[in-house]
């Protein structure tokens, strides 16, 4: 019997670019010697489902797409309860997971290197719920500004319009927060938080930090205290900018897990799409929880 490959992608994603890419990629999987299922995404959830109610004679599912299609093929991997290797083709605009792995950003050359490649047991995060590969996040640079110049954001890079809603304090809405993490507790009022397991974070490299590991089983936390006055805001943007901590503006620490709790309901995104308004979150790391397709 041969192999058998599922592959799940979104046609819309960055700009549609898998559309004169797919014959070419569906190619490089036969000559490898697979059978092919081939299932494109119409609406949010497809690929949850897709994965999720898979037979286990599938030796590979792979997929295309942004970061949020890569969430739910994760997804649904976890819930199936039983683990396939996954190949991934970055094709959204920033794949900040597919930098992470050291992906190709060339599509045919990621489809080459999922079936050249190594298996990668990578950590995947676990919020109340749900899942998510690389980031969950609440507050300011979660709600996306269009008002800023492209230019800055050719020089800056995707994060750059994220960071112009930061120049007003008046702009700024905080969040009083309870976090508990390996036996300690702190409590502040912050404009935003991360919890990350990337090396890439909207399309900032190192920003969590300068020895980032996808299967250490611990988080990257990243946490931004309200400022009181503009020099302590210049501070909290150079330091992002610069990929520096700035101890008075903000927590940074590693944890497995955490408990989050606030005094009213914080809208999170989980790896760039809605994750809900919660009060009270708990966060898991699951330490090497998928098998990922990287280079040898």
């Amino acid at each position: 019997m041969g192999k058998k490959l599922l592959f799940v992608y979104n046609p819309k994603a960055g700009k549609a670019k898998i559309k004169n890419k797919l014959a070419d990629i569906l190619d490089i999987f036969a000559q490898a010697g697979y059978e092919l299922t081939v299932c494109p995404t119409l609406k949010r959830g497809d690929a949850v489902a897709v994965v999720q109610g898979r037979s286990r004679e599938y030796d590979l599912v792979v997929c295309s797409g942004g970061d949020g299609t890569l969430d739910e093929v994760v997804t649904g991997m976890i819930r199936s309860g039983f683990r396939t290797p996954i190949g991934y083709i970055p094709a959204g605009s920033t794949n900040d997971f597919g930098g992470s792995l050291a992906l190709p950003k060339n599509m045919l050359n990621a489809a080459h290197t999922i079936v050249d490649g190594k298996s990668f047991a990578c950590d995947v995060g676990e919020f109340n719920d749900d899942i998510f590969v690389y980031i969950a996040g609440f507050g300011i640079f979660t709600e996306v500004s269009y008002e800023t110049d492209q230019q800055v954001k050719n020089v800056l890079g995707h994060m750059a319009y994220l960071l112009e809603g930061m120049k007003s304090l008046s702009n700024i809405r905080s969040y009083r927060m309870k976090v508990k993490y390996d036996g300690k507790e702190i409590e502040n009022d912050f404009i935003y938080g991360m919890v990350t397991n990337s090396v890439s974070v909207g399309g900032f490299r190192r920003i969590a930090g300068k020895h980032v590991r996808l299967d250490d089983g611990v988080f990257e936390v990243t946490l931004i205290k309200r400022p009181t006055n503009p020099i302590e805001l210049n501070n909290i943007i150079a330091a992002l900018l610069n990929r520096d901590i700035d101890v008075d503006g903000m927590y940074c620490f590693t944890a497995s897990e955490l408990e989050i709790e606030g005094d009213e309901d914080v809208a999170w995104t989980l790896d760039g799409e809605y994750g809900g308004a919660h009060s009270k979150v708990i966060i898991n790391n699951r330490s090497r929880a998928i098998d990922i397709m990287v280079s040898k």
